[in-house]
């Protein structure tokens, strides 16, 4: 189309959505507050519900809260009324959201939870709706303009319940405490999986280590060295701490007189060594920045893995 410029038409919407945002962070006030105790607090599971774009949101909150350490699910509007209400028990929160609160759809399910004093939480432009009245605590949107301003299809309105909605699961992750490990349990697969594995996930550990002793003689180090392949050799003190590492480096170091001395005496004391606990994700940085390939794992000082880079790349962390 002749004069049509997609690029100013994307930023005008991009920016219109932008300032509606910053509203909703500015007029935030006690009631966001309340609504995470509310669900911090709450026994069984916040149900989130809506029709149309609504709830199409609010399907995507309920997975965002239940990935995050919130139990949630999400309960159609309309099939509530036909049978689906069933899904709403005592202990639960919820979790409607409509731009104006005063779709028909939601009727029943508002009048379920003010029947059995379940605690409502709305998402509504409108204080004095229908669902702003039910509500135990609303969330209120600013009143912005859709970005389709002729034609008032939901654009700017569902990207602020989108944000708040993303807004709640983040202050309900920080309020509980939840932890990339945690994360990790409800994300097993795909890269999100990958990147949150733990290097104890992927460690080689017990009669896979090569380790010696610090009194060891070169050439037993070698063999012990070329046995288990991974290009270098642990070191134990007496009191079975990792002392030190002897790698090819060492070797070229010390080749004048290498086989009449001791592991203790070729080995580089206090090497890079990771704990079990820490993300593969950050083993590979480190390596990375040192220019190294395997880490020695610790748990209290002594020797309780072994990882390889080649064991973070095939578990897809990258």
């Amino acid at each position: 189309m002749s004069g049509f410029d997609a690029i100013a038409v994307a930023r005008r919407v991009l920016g219109a959505e932008a300032d509606a945002i910053r509203q909703l962070a500015d007029g935030l006030g006690a009631e966001f507050s309340e609504a995470v105790e509310a669900i911090f607090e709450a026994k069984g599971r916040v149900v989130c519900t809506g029709i149309g774009k609504s709830g199409h949101v609010a399907r995507k909150i309920a997975a965002t809260l239940a990935s995050t350490g919130t139990p949630a699910m999400f309960v159609h509007a309309a099939e509530a009324s036909h049978g689906d209400l069933g899904m709403v028990g005592e202990g639960d929160v919820v979790l409607a959201l409509s731009k104006s609160g005063d779709v028909r759809e939601l009727a029943d399910i508002l009048a379920y939870t003010g029947r059995f004093s379940i605690p409502l939480i709305g998402i509504t432009a409108s204080r004095g709706s229908a669902l702003g009245k039910a509500s135990t605590i609303v969330l209120q949107l600013p009143d912005a303009a859709e970005a389709t301003a002729y034609v008032g299809a939901p654009t700017t309105s569902t990207t602020l319940q989108m944000a708040l909605g993303d807004a709640l699961a983040v202050a309900l992750l920080e309020r509980r405490g939840f932890t990339a490990s945690d994360f990790k349990v409800f994300h097993p697969g795909g890269k999100l999986g990958a990147q949150l594995q733990t290097v104890g996930d992927l460690m080689h550990k017990g009669a896979e280590l090569p380790l010696v002793a610090a009194d060891t003689p070169m050439p037993q180090a070698l063999l012990v060295m070329t046995e288990k392949r991974f290009g270098c050799v642990g070191v134990q003190g007496s009191d079975g701490k990792l002392a030190g590492l002897i790698t090819d480096g060492d070797l070229r170091r010390h080749m004048d007189g290498l086989m009449d001395h001791a592991a203790g005496q070729v080995m580089t004391a206090s090497p890079q060594t990771v704990t079990p606990d820490t993300l593969a994700a950050e083993a590979l940085r480190l390596m990375e920045e040192r220019r190294i390939t395997v880490l020695f794992v610790l748990d209290q000082g002594r020797p309780a893995g072994i990882l390889h880079i080649h064991d973070i790349l095939r578990a897809g962390v990258v």
